[in-house]
């Protein structure tokens, strides 16, 4: 049996290729839109990717599953669970509906199917068996089910795509899922989940790549409940500290119940000259720049947005730009880059990057230094800014500030003032930078505190506020 784990860090986003080496077929499991990183690896191991699959209507990510299936005729098969209002509502060829207890051979690997709601009604994990060294399973592809060290979150619901109180049933349904599709297993069975740390889709993911079933039952902090039969106290701690969902998250889930759409064979970006950026700015077209917050400080283009990379950039667009409102350059130093940024911005539903430009020599550019926190209090009457996560601010803010997560400024534009400066922070200032610049693009006074909370806190430890 072959198997490799592919993972995004930005998005801390983990899929999966499984094949059978003796009739060179291969499964991919919860892929990304860049789909050649599988093409490729599948061609190298002298695979043929004849099914592709997904745990679940994925709402961080935009998925590949229905672009990889066309592009290799491949079986697609997806969750028929959750009942009304999970289904996928978009057909496309060879498209499969899978129900608890289904099989399916990928040469000679079985996959059994097992619905494991909780995180999303029509959640899905595969239960793999490597047939030629016996019948027993030996890997469990987990999705958002259970991750290293946590579970999926149920509240993503209410959070980010308008539900009313569903995180109380899907706590229960992933109390039920534990007990009758997780601890049962055998203990060796190994683990491999959708997202490693630094995910939104939990609140305490490990670091480390997989887990087994037993060491998670008998060491993570939910075993004791379900050993125990302690619905209500897993209920209790679940839900409690889940951290700010950002609110793209609603739109991707629907993306992905509805159809992404199809990127197939794709021109290369175009390179602009400054007037031509110029121009296309002064339309409406928004520029995303990658440098670090230091170099945009220093020379800020009109109409721009700060992403700085390489770490955050498919996060930090998701959470502020919004695919509907307008279209995209990038400002890279050659194509190569662009075409990276491009691809990365696929994973977030920005398709409508229209080309990209070398420098910001002859764009129209701005110094926008930030403010050392012992000039905050000059700027009376303006709203202080924090865009950390609400944990985050009860653990120590400025006194007077207002807690808007970051991934939720570009939903709250009409709540925020233009009649008087916003002074906007995060922990150390690279939250604040890319929030500052996108708010400073829609026409609003912003202003940036260096160093953010850190260093206020630092340089005026006693003003510090806590809940």
């Amino acid at each position: 049996m072959f198997f490799k784990r592919f993972y995004d860090e930005d998005l801390a986003q983990a899929s999966y290729m499984v094949g059978c080496q003796k009739t060179g077929e291969c499964l991919v499991i919860d892929p990304i839109r860049d789909i050649q990183t599988y093409l490729d690896e599948a061609q190298a191991q002298k695979l043929r990717v004849t099914h592709v699959t997904e745990t679940h209507i994925h709402a961080d990510y935009l998925s590949g599953g229905r672009e990889l299936a066309l592009a290799t005729e491949a079986q697609f098969l997806v969750s028929d669970e959750g009942g009304e209002g999970w289904e996928y509502t978009y057909s496309t060829p060879n498209m499969q509906k899978l129900k608890h207890g289904d099989t399916f051979m990928v040469g000679n690997v079985k996959v059994e199917v097992r619905h494991t709601p909780g995180h999303t009604p029509e959640s899905i994990s595969f239960l793999v068996s490597d047939t030629p060294r016996g019948p027993e399973p030996v890997m469990y592809f987990t999705g958002d089910f259970v991750f290293v060290g946590d579970i999926g979150r149920p509240d993503l619901l209410d959070e980010a795509a308008g539900g009313q109180d569903t995180r109380f049933k899907g706590a229960k349904d992933m109390f039920h899922s534990l007990k009758t599709q997780f601890v049962n297993l055998p203990a060796y069975v190994q683990v491999w989940p959708a997202h490693g740390s630094g995910s939104a889709c939990g609140k305490s993911l490990g670091a480390v790549p997989s887990t087994t079933v037993g060491y998670e039952t008998d060491l993570s902090w939910w075993g004791k409940y379900v050993k125990n039969d302690d619905e209500q106290g897993f209920t209790d701690e679940l839900l409690s500290g889940q951290p700010d969902a950002p609110l793209y998250y609603g739109r991707m889930k629907t993306q992905n119940r509805d159809g992404m759409a199809v990127l197939g064979e794709v021109a290369p970006l175009p390179e602009l000259s400054a007037a031509e950026a110029n121009a296309k700015m002064e339309a409406g077209v928004m520029l995303i720049d990658p440098r670090s917050k230091e170099a945009y400080h220093a020379a800020a283009p009109q109409y721009s947005i700060n992403l700085p990379t390489p770490n955050k950039l498919e996060t930090w667009a998701g959470w502020l730009l919004r695919p509907e409102d307008r279209d995209y350059l990038l400002l890279a130093q050659d194509a190569e880059q662009a075409e990276d940024l491009r691809r990365r911005l696929w994973m977030v539903g920005l398709d409508n990057v229209v080309g990209f430009v070398k420098s910001v020599d002859g764009l129209d550019t701005k110094a926008v230094p930030p403010i050392q926190p012992a000039k905050v209090a000059q700027h009376e009457g303006a709203l202080i800014l924090d865009v950390r996560n609400k944990t985050e601010y009860k653990g120590g803010h400025i006194p007077g500030a207002t807690q808007l997560h970051a991934g939720r400024v570009a939903w709250k534009l009409d709540e925020l003032p233009k009649d008087r400066p916003i002074i906007v922070h995060c922990q150390s200032g690279a939250r604040s930078a890319a929030a500052a610049s996108f708010l400073g693009s829609e026409g609003f006074e912003v202003l940036e505190i260096a160093g953010g909370f850190e260093n206020w806190e630092k340089q005026q430890p006693e003003q510090v506020e806590r809940d």
